[in-house]
């Protein structure tokens, strides 16, 4: 499959640098609010990077001043107004909720990169993928309770799993906003940096990711992901198939003799 080209005015962008994939949210001048054409688009790149083999990572990251402000409300709330609501959320949220399903399950590691505001939807993309690195100085707003809905966009996804229940309703119902320390603190993001050193920073972590061979990463992710719902000998049973997978790559093999050596 060949690699889409991004143009410049595109709502999201692609950039492929050896195993890294970047993909940047581009609507600065809305914030990168999501719409159904960057919906559209987070889709369809995510597609393709989840059947790139030589990719390894994926960075998400926003254009101009904010990760991303959730879901475009100009569009959302005149969508109420025409009372057009169910069909014009539902296609965007299609599209929307089929990128983050398939961010989850893709052998590769997500990690985003957030600097600014991250609210709402935005906030739930922040935490949906597998990893997170933030500027020190970056925000994130719930959002949801104050105009009167739940959360979308793997909002409940990313934060519970991580935070558990109670926390969750703290964030959702009783936060205005909180930091970056805090959601550093909470487990939500992995690494804080001085939002000056961000983008190197990222660059550096997706690199000591994409180290990491695939069947260790497809195996790791998903025994990950499924260990809070599956009983414990279908979840041994799946760590002896996937570990016995990964034994059978030349990238074990080599790496096992480069240890042993080391050992001797």
């Amino acid at each position: 499959m060949t690699a889409p080209v991004s143009q410049p005015d595109d709502p999201a962008l692609l950039r492929i640098d050896g195993p890294i994939a970047t993909i940047t949210l581009n609507r600065p001048a809305a914030f990168n609010s999501i719409n159904l054409a960057i919906a559209q688009q987070l889709e369809q790149l995510a597609a393709y990077i989840e059947g790139a083999d030589d990719i390894r990572v994926v960075v998400l990251e926003g254009e101009g001043r904010a990760f991303s402000a959730g879901g475009d409300l100009q569009t959302i709330g005149a969508a109420a107004e025409a009372g057009t609501v169910t069909p014009v959320v539902g296609e965007l949220l299609k599209h929307y909720h089929a990128f983050i399903e398939i961010l989850r399950r893709m052998p590769k590691v997500s990690l985003s990169s957030v600097h600014g505001s991250a609210a709402g939807a935005g906030m739930g993309l922040a935490f949906v993928t597998d990893l997170c690195i933030a500027a020190e100085d970056a925000k994130f707003t719930p959002a949801y309770a104050k105009i009167g809905v739940s959360p979308d966009g793997g909002s409940t996804v990313g934060i519970v799993n991580t935070v558990g229940s109670r926390r969750a309703l703290q964030i959702f119902l009783a936060e205005d906003n909180f930091t970056a320390q805090q959601a550093h603190e909470w487990g939500l993001v992995a690494k804080l940096v001085p939002a000056a050193e961000l983008k190197a920073a990222t660059r550096t972590l997706a690199e000591r990711l994409a180290q990491n061979p695939l069947a260790a990463i497809a195996g790791t992710k998903s025994l990950v992901y499924q260990a809070a719902t599956t009983p414990v000998k279908q979840q041994l049973d799946a760590e002896e198939h996937k570990i016995i997978m990964a034994m059978n790559t030349a990238e074990f093999r080599t790496a096992v003799k480069k240890f042993t050596s080391k050992s001797k």
